[in-house]
Protein backbone atom coordinates (compact mmCIF):
# COMPACT_ATOMS: atom_id res chain seq x y z
CA UNK A 1 0.00 0.00 0.00
CA UNK A 2 1.03 3.60 -0.98
CA UNK A 3 0.32 6.15 0.94
CA UNK A 4 -0.17 9.55 -0.91
CA UNK A 5 2.25 12.42 0.05
CA UNK A 6 -0.44 15.20 -0.50
CA UNK A 7 -2.75 13.07 2.03
CA UNK A 8 0.00 12.80 4.69
CA UNK A 9 0.43 16.44 4.58
CA UNK A 10 -3.10 16.91 4.96
CA UNK A 11 -3.51 15.07 8.32
CA UNK A 12 -6.36 15.78 11.24
CA UNK A 13 -5.96 19.23 12.47
CA UNK A 14 -3.98 19.48 15.70
CA UNK A 15 -6.36 19.94 18.90
CA UNK A 16 -5.51 23.60 20.38
CA UNK A 17 -5.81 23.97 24.13
CA UNK A 18 -6.44 27.74 24.31
CA UNK A 19 -8.59 29.06 26.25
CA UNK A 20 -11.99 30.82 24.50
CA UNK A 21 -11.38 33.22 27.01
CA UNK A 22 -7.58 33.84 26.08
CA UNK A 23 -8.47 34.86 22.67
CA UNK A 24 -10.59 37.34 23.60
CA UNK A 25 -7.95 39.52 25.46
CA UNK A 26 -7.07 41.09 21.62
CA UNK A 27 -10.48 42.44 21.26
CA UNK A 28 -10.84 43.68 24.76
CA UNK A 29 -7.52 45.57 24.70
CA UNK A 30 -8.31 47.58 21.07
CA UNK A 31 -11.72 48.02 22.64
CA UNK A 32 -9.94 49.91 25.61
CA UNK A 33 -7.43 51.39 23.70
CA UNK A 34 -10.03 52.93 21.52
CA UNK A 35 -11.94 53.80 24.98
CA UNK A 36 -8.67 55.65 26.24
CA UNK A 37 -7.93 57.74 22.84
CA UNK A 38 -11.17 58.03 21.57
CA UNK A 39 -14.47 58.23 23.74
CA UNK A 40 -12.81 59.79 27.19
CA UNK A 41 -11.12 62.85 25.66
CA UNK A 42 -14.73 63.33 24.12
CA UNK A 43 -16.66 63.29 26.72
CA UNK A 44 -14.49 65.17 29.13
CA UNK A 45 -14.50 68.15 26.50
CA UNK A 46 -18.22 67.89 26.32
CA UNK A 47 -18.21 68.21 30.03
CA UNK A 48 -16.04 71.41 29.65
CA UNK A 49 -18.60 73.00 27.19
CA UNK A 50 -21.61 72.02 28.86
CA UNK A 51 -19.88 73.77 32.57
CA UNK A 52 -19.27 76.91 29.92
CA UNK A 53 -22.63 77.34 28.78
CA UNK A 54 -24.11 76.61 32.13
CA UNK A 55 -21.73 79.36 33.64
CA UNK A 56 -22.84 82.17 30.68
CA UNK A 57 -24.35 85.16 31.97
CA UNK A 58 -25.61 88.80 30.83
CA UNK A 59 -22.58 91.27 29.94
CA UNK A 60 -20.18 88.30 29.23
CA UNK A 61 -18.72 89.25 25.80
CA UNK A 62 -18.78 86.11 24.05
CA UNK A 63 -17.91 84.79 20.12
CA UNK A 64 -20.48 83.00 18.11
CA UNK A 65 -19.50 79.41 16.17
CA UNK A 66 -20.63 82.24 13.04
CA UNK A 67 -17.65 84.62 14.39
CA UNK A 68 -19.99 86.89 15.84
CA UNK A 69 -18.72 88.98 18.59
CA UNK A 70 -21.05 90.30 21.15
CA UNK A 71 -22.16 91.05 24.66
CA UNK A 72 -24.94 89.09 25.97
CA UNK A 73 -28.19 91.17 26.75
CA UNK A 74 -30.63 87.99 27.70
CA UNK A 75 -30.10 84.74 28.66
CA UNK A 76 -32.94 81.86 28.02
CA UNK A 77 -33.45 78.26 27.94
CA UNK A 78 -32.12 77.20 24.90
CA UNK A 79 -30.99 80.50 23.46
CA UNK A 80 -28.97 83.56 24.01
CA UNK A 81 -29.68 87.43 23.28
CA UNK A 82 -26.25 88.95 22.25
CA UNK A 83 -26.03 92.64 21.61
CA UNK A 84 -23.53 93.25 18.46
CA UNK A 85 -23.61 96.83 18.38
CA UNK A 86 -25.28 100.06 19.58
CA UNK A 87 -29.82 98.64 19.36
CA UNK A 88 -28.75 95.48 17.44
CA UNK A 89 -29.52 92.67 19.22
CA UNK A 90 -29.36 88.83 17.51
CA UNK A 91 -31.14 85.70 19.15
CA UNK A 92 -28.57 82.80 19.07
CA UNK A 93 -28.93 79.23 20.20
CA UNK A 94 -26.86 79.04 23.43
CA UNK A 95 -25.16 76.23 21.81
CA UNK A 96 -23.80 78.44 19.19
CA UNK A 97 -21.48 80.24 21.81
CA UNK A 98 -18.26 79.03 21.53
CA UNK A 99 -16.26 81.09 23.41
CA UNK A 100 -15.07 84.15 25.53
CA UNK A 101 -13.88 87.19 23.25
CA UNK A 102 -9.90 87.09 23.71
CA UNK A 103 -9.77 83.93 24.60
CA UNK A 104 -9.41 80.43 23.33
CA UNK A 105 -13.00 78.70 21.85
CA UNK A 106 -14.28 76.15 24.74
CA UNK A 107 -15.93 74.20 21.89
CA UNK A 108 -13.56 73.65 18.53
CA UNK A 109 -15.85 74.60 15.56
CA UNK A 110 -18.39 73.65 13.53
CA UNK A 111 -19.28 71.03 17.29
CA UNK A 112 -21.68 72.06 19.70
Amino acid sequence: MTLDPFLIAMGAPAQSGVNPLVQLIPVALIVLIFWALVIMPMKKRQQKVQTFLAALKVGDRVVTSGGIYGSITKLGDDSVQVQIADKVRIEVSRNAIVGYQGQEPVAPEGQP
